[in-house]
């Protein structure tokens, strides 16, 4: 069953959830990127702790991302470098300083089912000069940020990227610094080809004039962009920086005129575009939506996404593009006036189509259907004008999102709001995040109803058609969960792990496997996104640093009965199914259900997801090691 959204929310006012849905017709799904043997998933590159799906096409060719780069050395006086690959460590601290080199800690990876060597291994992709995360030398260490976000079947690949590091002689009161570190922007989109031709997406808007006494002087600020997905017909959506905003010009104009050896501009302006201490950076742009077109090797067009309104005053004003379909019609959201009252000022869902002068016209989809829905976004639309997202309201109390659809192809269509993991809608958060020209949804959705506490993710996938609404987690063999069959008693148990600690003893714990978050369908069904792994916790000493045994081995926290506290790490997955439906017979076939329960530490992490990076501002972290 599914919901007009101006019938939902009454459903969910009374706090009364109904009983399950009854059995359904979906797919059995399996991870394809999970070793047989070990139970690991083959989901990030070497070097790194943390990989995430962001993008399949219909030749079943992924692009992804790696975050948290390990480089442990046993000792700083050792040339020798240990490999931790069997643990959870928080080896690096996120560091905002232009008083520290900057360090690389996001890194771009292909993976594709017909690998030479493994299906889908994730494999490091240089963009923009970075090098394979790695044990060199500090000194020899990339300084650039680089993120895969979408690929079409052309193999043509979009993301955003930093600068390189730049160094500036230190003329401070320090006595120990040498340089001074900043880039000349933090955030600039891309796209590369599969003949490695990699394009830069120059934002409208990187240099400032500012209006001084003895003459103008021209500021590079940087500004930004992102490309954040690709059509069949090679165009790209994303946004652009267009203009700053008054308060950033002051910003701006203060560096300049305050130009010293103990504060250069460029220092200056780099320093007041990290996060500060309430979470946003001081230096602010106006930012739209743009659709560019790439044609051998090069970036012909460009075409700006109108807001949904007419600014009418110096504020920061902000329309995305984050979709685009066949036919070049984007999804994404913008500010816009509801009802054209400048008084109702919100940051909701759009979509876009071109005109017939080439242009791009401004859609609004209305949900304003139902009181007080403070916010909506479009993340998606498929080749028949589907357009998925989700919108945020109070939900008995609480700030919650729900994942929706409208047909942008019927006039008088309304959006929906499809029930999710009940026979009526709950007040569980969820996101579509990816739509295929099947009608097939996946994204994540909340598995709990604790009003006060984090509640832990589920990949979910949703068939229109079919009315099906599916945890993920629910249609997976018991062996992609982490289980594995006893011969002795012919029932599913958990995959017991063994590791060697720092003592050489050996200890053991329970896999575990649980897809928190589906990122992108192709129309075959193939799904990436991100699942946790479950890893034992290294033990540290007072200083922070891993402590190693004389065998060169990690110690891992014990708990009372001498056996590893676990964590999950966020690793790449790719799940595939062959068609066999889930049905009563499949299920007691596939009878694991896991009796611990779900842990705290599943709890906190939340989805450990990336798709933050396609919002608005995107940070790029510094991070140095402990």
């Amino acid at each position: 069953m599914k919901f007009k959204l101006e019938k939902t929310l009454s459903l969910v006012a009374v706090g009364v959830l109904s009983v399950l849905q009854g059995a359904q017709a979906a797919s059995v799904y399996e991870i394809k990127n999970l070793d047989a043997d070990t139970f690991n998933l083959n989901g990030t590159i070497a070097n790194t702790r943390n990989g995430y799906g962001m993008s399949v096409n219909n030749n079943d060719e992924a692009v992804g991302a790696a975050k948290g780069k390990k480089k442990l050395t046993v000792d700083e006086d050792d040339d020798g470098v240990i490999d931790i690959e069997d643990g959870v460590s928080d080896a690096e601290t996120i560091t905002y300083s232009v008083n520290l080199p900057i360090l690389a800690n996001n890194f771009t990876f292909t993976a594709i089912e017909n690998d030479a060597t493994t299906p889908w291994l994730p494999t490091f992709e240089s963009v923009n000069g970075t090098t394979a995360p790695n044990f060199v030398d500090e000194d020899t260490v990339n300084s650039v940020d680089t993120f895969y976000y979408g690929i079409n079947d052309a193999k043509l690949k979009v993301g955003a990227m930093t600068a390189t590091e730049q160094q500036l002689a230190y003329s401070g009161s320090s006595t120990t610094q040498e340089f001074w570190y900043y880039r000349e922007y933090e955030q600039r989109g891309f796209v590369k080809d599969d003949n490695n031709t990699e394009i830069a997406i120059i934002p409208p808007y990187f240099e400032y004039v500012s209006e001084q006494d003895d003459g103008d002087v021209t500021v590079n600020v940087g500004g930004f962009s992102s490309a954040t997905a690709v059509n069949s017909a090679n165009l790209i959506t994303g946004y652009a920086s267009t203009d700053i905003s008054s308060s950033s010009a002051s910003i701006i104009d203060s560096c300049v005129s305050n130009d010293s050896e103990t504060a250069p501009t460029d220092i200056c302006v780099q320093n007041r575009q990290f996060v500060n201490t309430y979470g946003y950076s001081d230096i602010q742009y106006q930012t739209r939506g743009y659709v560019w077109r790439y044609v051998n090797g090069a970036i012909t067009e460009a075409k700006i996404l109108p807001l949904g309104l007419e600014p009418t005053n110096e504020s920061v004003y902000t329309s995305q593009g984050l979709g685009i379909n066949a036919d070049g019609v984007v999804a994404g959201r913008s500010y816009v006036y509801r009802d054209g009252n400048s008084d109702r000022l919100y940051f909701d869902a759009a979509y876009w189509t071109e005109a017939s002068d080439g242009s791009y016209d401004y859609n609004w989809v209305d949900v304003d259907t139902v009181k007080d829905v403070r916010s909506s976004i479009a993340y998606d639309i498929n080749d028949n004008g589907i357009l998925i997202g989700s919108y945020n309201k109070y939900i008995e109390g609480y700030t919650r999102d729900k994942f929706f659809y409208i047909d942008t192809n019927d006039a008088n269509a309304e959006v929906v709001t499809p029930n999710d993991l009940y026979n009526s809608l709950s007040d569980l958060s969820s996101r579509g995040r990816s739509i295929n020209n099947n009608g097939q949804v996946v994204g994540y959705i909340e598995t709990t109803h604790e009003k006060e506490k984090p509640r832990p993710k589920a990949g979910f996938l949703y068939d229109i058609d079919k009315e099906e609404f599916s945890n993920l987690n629910d249609l997976l063999t018991c062996k992609s969960k982490g289980f594995e069959k006893d011969p002795e008693t012919d029932k599913w148990v958990r995959h017991e792990v063994e590791v060697e600690d720092g003592s050489g003893k050996m200890l053991t714990y329970s896999s575990e496997i649980v897809i928190v978050e589906a990122n992108s369908i192709n129309d075959s069904g193939t799904i990436v996104g991100t699942a946790f792994i479950r890893k034992p916790s290294y033990e540290f000493d007072a200083d922070g640093n891993i402590v190693i045994g004389e065998n060169g081995l990690p110690f891992f926290l014990l708990d009372g009965y001498g056996n590893p506290f676990t964590a999950f790490l966020p690793r790449m997955m790719v799940i595939q199914t062959d068609g066999t439906e889930v049905t009563d017979e499949w299920k007691a076939a596939n009878n694991c259900i896991d009796e611990s329960g779900e842990s705290e530490d599943y709890v906190r992490q939340g989805a450990a997801s990336l798709g933050w990076l396609l919002m608005l501002p995107l940070v790029w972290l510094r991070r140095r090691r402990k």
